[in-house]
């Protein structure tokens, strides 16, 4: 996806323009070039969104962040309730080998993993003790998933945003972003991950 309309930056209540300024330059050394706060209430949480995570993904049932192992809609839901302010992560890309299990595409997806996680580590270093991430892009931190074994990183384990019942685009939209769907492989795309906060 990209994005047709910028928002601009703007100072929220509870984060302040210079700490959205130093996450995005921590940010940049994971392909990340926008950070941008926004209300927990422009989240649009659907049910139909797992269906396409049951019906048109390979991981369903078979990743530690990918559903059935992570929250169902109403839980998710109840989540966002707890909290009033969430960042948005964009970043872009592109990758020839998006429909391949290669490590090629691994590499991209688990640098936007430690990206992610590393901007909520920060967070919560500096007293956002609530600070949860999901991830813009599904885990790859291991090439096959333990699952339903252990997780050997259940420090990094996250859900994408997807399999949080998050409808992305709809979201995107009550943010004021036009997303278009890349529709060639050789296109550059937009991806997304989100930082709840409190």
């Amino acid at each position: 996806m990209k994005i047709q309309k910028v928002i601009p930056f703007k100072t929220r209540e509870g984060i302040s323009q210079e700490l959205v300024q130093q996450l995005l330059q921590k940010g940049k050394q994971y392909g990340l070039n926008a950070v941008f706060p926004f209300s927990t209430g422009k989240i649009v949480v659907a049910q139909w969104v797992q269906l396409k995570c049951r019906y048109g993904c390979s991981r369903y049932n078979t990743s530690w962040c990918c559903p059935p192992a992570t929250p169902d809609p109403e839980k998710a839901q109840a989540i966002v309730n707890e909290y009033s302010l969430a960042l948005l992560l964009v970043g872009s890309t592109s990758c020839v080998d998006f429909y391949l299990n290669n490590n090629r595409k691994r590499t991209k997806q688990v640098r936007c993993w430690k990206g992610t996680v590393s901007l909520e580590r920060m967070l919560f270093l500096k007293g956002y003790y609530k600070a949860f991430s999901l991830v813009g892009e599904c885990c790859a931190l291991c090439k096959t998933c333990a699952y339903p074994e252990g997780c050997h990183f259940p420090q990094e384990k996250r859900p994408s945003i997807e399999s949080f019942s998050i409808d992305v685009i709809g979201t995107l939209k009550n943010l004021g972003i036009s997303p278009r769907v890349a529709s060639h492989k050789n296109e550059s795309y937009s991806y997304y991950g989100i930082i709840l906060l409190q």
